[in-house]
Order: C-alpha cells, then sequence, then structure tokens
C-alpha cells in the first residue's frame, strides 16, 4: 500500500488545488489543463463516495480514507505519464488528511505521511468566494469560513507554501496562468 501512495517522480510541473467543497477547484482544474492541453487530475473521493452514494445511500466511513488516498495516487501517477509540461490536481493526500482530521479527528499515519512527503510545485487555495452548490455528497453549506480556516491552518501547521486563490473564475484563472507561465520546474 505505502508504494501507492507515493508520488512518481517527474519533471512535470505539479499545481494542486486544497480548499472546502464548493470552491471551484474543478472547475479551474479542467479549465487549466484545456488551455496548456494537458491532464488533470479528478478527485477520485468524489466518484468513489457518489458509487457507494447511488449503490448503499451509505456517506463515507473511516474504512474508507485509505482506497480513497490509493485510487487518487493511482490517477495522479497515471495521468503524469500523459502530462506534458503540467498537471493540474482536483485535489490531493493533503486535502484527504484535512477533511480526516476535520470529520474524524484523525487521520491514518500513511495517509498523514505521503500527504505531507508528496510535493507540489504550485498550492492554491481556494477561497470560499464562489456560490455554494448542492449535491449529493456536500454537507457544509454553512461551514465554509470554519472549513476554510482548517485548510489554512494545517497549511501553515505543515509549512506547505500556498497562494490564496480568491475572485471569479476570469481572475483565478489569471491567477494561476500568471504565476505559472513564469517558473520552470526543470
Amino acid at each position: 500500500m505505502e508504494k501507492k501512495l507515493k508520488q512518481t517522480a517527474t519533471n512535470i510541473c505539479r499545481v494542486t488545488f486544497v480548499g472546502p467543497e464548493s470552491t471551484g477547484k474543478t472547475t479551474i482544474s479542467q479549465a487549466l489543463a484545456q488551455k496548456y492541453q494537458t491532464e488533470w487530475v479528478p478527485e477520485f473521493m468524489r466518484t468513489y463516495l457518489q458509487q457507494k452514494w447511488d449503490e448503499k445511500r451509505e456517506v463515507c466511513d473511516w474504512e474508507d480514507l485509505l482506497p480513497i488516498a490509493k485510487g487518487q495516487m493511482v490517477m495522479e501517477n497515471e495521468l503524469i505519464k500523459k502530462a506534458n509540461e503540467f498537471i493540474f490536481c482536483d485535489t490531493n493526500l493533503f486535502e484527504l488528511m484535512t477533511y480526516s482530521y476535520i470529520y474524524y479527528g484523525k487521520c491514518d499515519p500513511l495517509i498523514e505521511k505521503y500527504a505531507i512527503d508528496n510535493q507540489y510545485d504550485f498550492i492554491f487555495l481556494t477561497y470560499i468566494d464562489v456560490p455554494w452548490l448542492p449535491d449529493d455528497l456536500r454537507d457544509k453549506p454553512n461551514e465554509r469560513e470554519y472549513m476554510f480556516q482548517q485548510f489554512k491552518q494545517m497549511l501553515n501547521q505543515h509549512k506547505k507554501s500556498y497562494i490564496l486563490l480568491e475572485g471569479n473564475h476570469e481572475q483565478r484563472m489569471k491567477k494561476v496562468i500568471d504565476t505559472i507561465d513564469n517558473y520552470s520546474c526543470l
């Protein structure tokens, strides 16, 4: 299991987004991948939990976290092989670790190790200034500020450099593009 949580070594620039639910991570990841004609890594947890909900009307349990972590990293490691200069990650293990602490008050040590050890060239923390959109899996429409603060605190606690991403979609796109266009991962 441990090997499956580790990132594949690469010279591809890894860009990831973390933050509360419904803050535009998927939208911007897809848009950036299209602009740069590269790959984006979807949130595996969403697919996994949607299937669990659709089949059994069950929500996330503690036992789901390791399979979700494994699925996320398998997907990232597979897609990076197809990426060109950049890869855009809708989420990562750091986000999963943060949610684990919020929902369960603890995190599996393997997930935590790789959440901290796996590296991204850019981490963008998405702010809550976009409308919250309901779906089967989202459950914290009234706790957005609290959730944002938890992500910020966790990033600071683990000394992860991040860039706050706020504003409308066009403003967010411009900020990411301006940031990464002048950067070389090589």
